[in-house]
Protein backbone atom coordinates (compact mmCIF):
# COMPACT_ATOMS: atom_id res chain seq x y z
CA UNK A 1 0.00 0.00 0.00
CA UNK A 2 1.57 3.47 -0.87
CA UNK A 3 2.19 5.06 2.48
CA UNK A 4 1.43 9.19 1.91
CA UNK A 5 1.84 10.94 5.17
CA UNK A 6 -0.75 13.10 4.90
CA UNK A 7 -3.25 10.15 5.13
CA UNK A 8 -1.32 8.45 7.54
CA UNK A 9 -3.04 6.87 10.68
CA UNK A 10 -0.17 6.25 13.28
CA UNK A 11 -1.78 5.95 16.50
CA UNK A 12 -2.10 2.46 17.46
CA UNK A 13 -5.34 3.72 19.39
CA UNK A 14 -6.28 4.19 16.49
CA UNK A 15 -5.62 0.56 14.66
CA UNK A 16 -7.04 -0.91 17.75
CA UNK A 17 -10.51 0.61 17.55
CA UNK A 18 -10.14 -0.40 13.86
CA UNK A 19 -9.70 -4.08 14.91
CA UNK A 20 -12.18 -3.73 17.37
CA UNK A 21 -15.01 -2.51 15.63
CA UNK A 22 -14.24 -4.20 11.46
CA UNK A 23 -13.46 -7.61 12.70
CA UNK A 24 -13.51 -9.17 9.12
CA UNK A 25 -10.18 -9.24 7.85
CA UNK A 26 -8.18 -10.75 4.92
CA UNK A 27 -4.85 -12.88 5.70
CA UNK A 28 -2.05 -12.61 2.66
CA UNK A 29 0.75 -15.29 3.13
CA UNK A 30 3.21 -15.16 0.47
CA UNK A 31 4.47 -19.13 0.18
CA UNK A 32 6.56 -21.08 -1.49
CA UNK A 33 3.72 -22.48 -3.82
CA UNK A 34 2.18 -18.53 -4.32
CA UNK A 35 0.39 -16.03 -2.35
CA UNK A 36 -2.38 -17.63 -0.25
CA UNK A 37 -5.40 -15.46 0.89
CA UNK A 38 -8.05 -16.01 3.62
CA UNK A 39 -10.67 -14.20 5.10
CA UNK A 40 -11.90 -14.54 9.02
CA UNK A 41 -13.07 -13.05 11.63
CA UNK A 42 -10.67 -11.44 14.27
CA UNK A 43 -10.67 -9.31 17.41
CA UNK A 44 -8.27 -7.47 19.97
CA UNK A 45 -6.11 -9.60 22.14
CA UNK A 46 -7.78 -8.84 25.81
CA UNK A 47 -4.33 -10.10 27.03
CA UNK A 48 -2.22 -7.59 25.19
CA UNK A 49 -2.70 -4.40 27.10
CA UNK A 50 -2.25 -1.36 25.24
CA UNK A 51 -0.58 -2.75 22.52
CA UNK A 52 -1.70 -4.30 19.66
CA UNK A 53 -2.34 -8.00 19.58
CA UNK A 54 -4.71 -9.59 17.31
CA UNK A 55 -6.52 -12.88 17.87
CA UNK A 56 -8.23 -15.08 14.82
CA UNK A 57 -8.78 -18.61 13.85
CA UNK A 58 -9.06 -20.53 10.42
CA UNK A 59 -10.10 -23.82 9.32
CA UNK A 60 -7.22 -25.66 9.60
CA UNK A 61 -6.69 -27.02 6.44
CA UNK A 62 -6.89 -23.18 5.36
CA UNK A 63 -3.73 -22.99 8.01
CA UNK A 64 -2.20 -25.72 6.31
CA UNK A 65 -2.06 -23.80 3.17
CA UNK A 66 -0.75 -20.81 4.85
CA UNK A 67 1.66 -22.48 6.82
CA UNK A 68 0.51 -20.24 9.38
CA UNK A 69 3.40 -20.00 11.60
CA UNK A 70 6.14 -20.91 9.13
CA UNK A 71 6.03 -17.23 6.92
CA UNK A 72 5.54 -13.53 7.38
CA UNK A 73 1.66 -12.76 6.74
CA UNK A 74 0.15 -9.08 6.26
CA UNK A 75 -3.77 -9.16 8.02
CA UNK A 76 -5.73 -6.28 6.06
CA UNK A 77 -7.98 -4.99 8.41
CA UNK A 78 -10.74 -2.87 6.12
CA UNK A 79 -12.57 -0.14 7.94
CA UNK A 80 -15.85 2.45 6.53
CA UNK A 81 -14.99 3.21 2.85
CA UNK A 82 -16.99 4.05 -0.19
CA UNK A 83 -17.41 6.46 -3.46
CA UNK A 84 -16.97 9.99 -3.60
CA UNK A 85 -18.44 11.24 -6.83
CA UNK A 86 -17.46 15.12 -7.76
CA UNK A 87 -21.34 16.11 -7.30
CA UNK A 88 -20.67 16.17 -3.40
CA UNK A 89 -18.14 18.73 -3.89
CA UNK A 90 -18.89 22.86 -3.89
CA UNK A 91 -16.09 23.67 -5.58
CA UNK A 92 -13.34 21.81 -7.95
CA UNK A 93 -12.86 20.64 -10.47
CA UNK A 94 -12.73 17.36 -9.17
CA UNK A 95 -12.51 13.67 -10.35
CA UNK A 96 -14.21 10.83 -8.55
CA UNK A 97 -12.33 8.96 -5.69
CA UNK A 98 -12.70 6.42 -2.79
CA UNK A 99 -12.45 7.40 1.11
CA UNK A 100 -11.29 4.25 3.07
CA UNK A 101 -9.62 3.68 6.03
CA UNK A 102 -7.25 0.39 6.64
CA UNK A 103 -4.61 -1.00 8.31
CA UNK A 104 -2.33 -3.77 7.10
CA UNK A 105 -0.54 -5.79 10.34
CA UNK A 106 2.44 -7.19 9.45
CA UNK A 107 4.55 -10.33 11.26
CA UNK A 108 4.42 -13.70 12.13
CA UNK A 109 1.74 -15.08 13.80
CA UNK A 110 1.92 -17.61 16.26
CA UNK A 111 -0.09 -20.46 16.42
CA UNK A 112 -2.40 -21.50 19.06
CA UNK A 113 -2.87 -24.91 20.65
CA UNK A 114 -6.46 -27.14 20.54
CA UNK A 115 -7.47 -25.41 24.11
CA UNK A 116 -5.95 -21.84 23.23
CA UNK A 117 -7.97 -22.47 19.72
CA UNK A 118 -11.34 -23.22 21.40
CA UNK A 119 -10.81 -20.06 24.09
CA UNK A 120 -10.22 -18.18 21.01
CA UNK A 121 -13.31 -19.39 19.25
CA UNK A 122 -15.70 -18.69 23.22
CA UNK A 123 -13.85 -14.89 22.60
CA UNK A 124 -14.76 -14.82 19.14
CA UNK A 125 -18.54 -15.42 20.03
CA UNK A 126 -18.81 -13.25 22.92
CA UNK A 127 -16.97 -10.29 20.94
CA UNK A 128 -19.68 -10.82 17.80
CA UNK A 129 -23.00 -11.41 20.45
CA UNK A 130 -22.15 -8.70 22.92
CA UNK A 131 -24.69 -6.51 21.67
CA UNK A 132 -26.99 -9.04 21.05
CA UNK A 133 -29.91 -8.44 23.92
CA UNK A 134 -29.62 -12.01 24.87
CA UNK A 135 -26.05 -13.30 23.69
CA UNK A 136 -25.94 -16.55 22.78
CA UNK A 137 -22.53 -18.65 24.09
CA UNK A 138 -20.54 -21.31 22.86
CA UNK A 139 -21.31 -23.27 26.18
CA UNK A 140 -24.66 -23.53 24.85
CA UNK A 141 -23.54 -26.31 22.71
CA UNK A 142 -20.19 -27.05 24.54
CA UNK A 143 -19.97 -31.15 23.56
CA UNK A 144 -20.42 -30.29 19.68
CA UNK A 145 -18.18 -27.40 19.75
CA UNK A 146 -15.41 -29.07 21.69
CA UNK A 147 -16.06 -31.85 18.64
CA UNK A 148 -15.94 -29.27 15.78
CA UNK A 149 -13.30 -27.26 17.12
CA UNK A 150 -10.21 -29.84 15.77
CA UNK A 151 -11.08 -28.57 12.29
CA UNK A 152 -10.13 -25.05 13.34
CA UNK A 153 -6.62 -23.19 14.13
CA UNK A 154 -6.16 -20.56 15.82
CA UNK A 155 -3.49 -17.48 16.17
CA UNK A 156 -2.11 -14.85 17.58
CA UNK A 157 -0.26 -11.55 15.51
CA UNK A 158 1.70 -9.42 17.14
CA UNK A 159 2.45 -7.15 14.24
CA UNK A 160 6.05 -5.59 13.92
CA UNK A 161 4.97 -3.43 11.49
CA UNK A 162 1.87 -1.54 10.85
CA UNK A 163 1.10 0.24 8.00
CA UNK A 164 -2.60 2.47 8.82
CA UNK A 165 -4.37 4.70 5.97
CA UNK A 166 -7.03 7.14 6.40
CA UNK A 167 -7.99 8.75 3.21
CA UNK A 168 -10.81 11.07 4.23
CA UNK A 169 -11.13 13.84 2.06
CA UNK A 170 -8.02 15.68 4.36
CA UNK A 171 -6.63 16.89 0.82
CA UNK A 172 -9.56 19.31 0.24
CA UNK A 173 -10.76 22.42 1.65
CA UNK A 174 -12.88 22.56 4.58
CA UNK A 175 -16.19 23.43 2.75
CA UNK A 176 -15.48 20.75 0.34
CA UNK A 177 -15.12 18.60 3.34
CA UNK A 178 -18.20 18.99 4.92
CA UNK A 179 -20.33 18.97 1.51
CA UNK A 180 -19.07 15.16 0.94
CA UNK A 181 -19.91 14.15 4.56
CA UNK A 182 -23.72 15.99 4.46
CA UNK A 183 -23.87 14.17 0.42
CA UNK A 184 -22.66 11.07 2.16
CA UNK A 185 -25.08 11.25 5.08
CA UNK A 186 -28.52 11.70 2.67
CA UNK A 187 -27.21 11.26 -1.02
CA UNK A 188 -30.37 8.93 -2.68
CA UNK A 189 -27.86 6.82 -4.38
CA UNK A 190 -24.35 6.27 -2.58
CA UNK A 191 -25.16 7.58 1.30
CA UNK A 192 -22.92 5.98 3.80
CA UNK A 193 -23.22 7.15 7.56
CA UNK A 194 -20.06 5.22 8.49
CA UNK A 195 -18.23 6.88 6.20
CA UNK A 196 -19.33 10.45 7.35
CA UNK A 197 -18.68 9.61 11.02
CA UNK A 198 -15.36 8.60 10.16
CA UNK A 199 -14.34 11.87 8.64
CA UNK A 200 -15.86 13.80 10.95
CA UNK A 201 -13.87 12.01 13.50
CA UNK A 202 -10.56 12.16 11.84
CA UNK A 203 -11.53 15.86 11.09
CA UNK A 204 -11.43 16.36 15.04
CA UNK A 205 -8.59 14.12 15.51
CA UNK A 206 -6.47 16.77 13.46
CA UNK A 207 -8.35 19.93 15.01
CA UNK A 208 -7.42 18.57 18.36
Amino acid sequence: MLEQRGYAMTDVAEVRALVRDHGWATLVTGTAAGPVVSHLPVLLDPDGGDDLAVLGHLARADAELHGLGQHEVALVVQGPHGYVSPSFYVSGPYVPTWNFVVAHLHGRPDVLGPADTYEVLERTVDHFERDRPVPWRLASVAEYAHRISGGTTAFRLRPDRIVGKAKLSQDKPAADVDSVMAALDRDPTHANPALAQAMRQRLASLKG
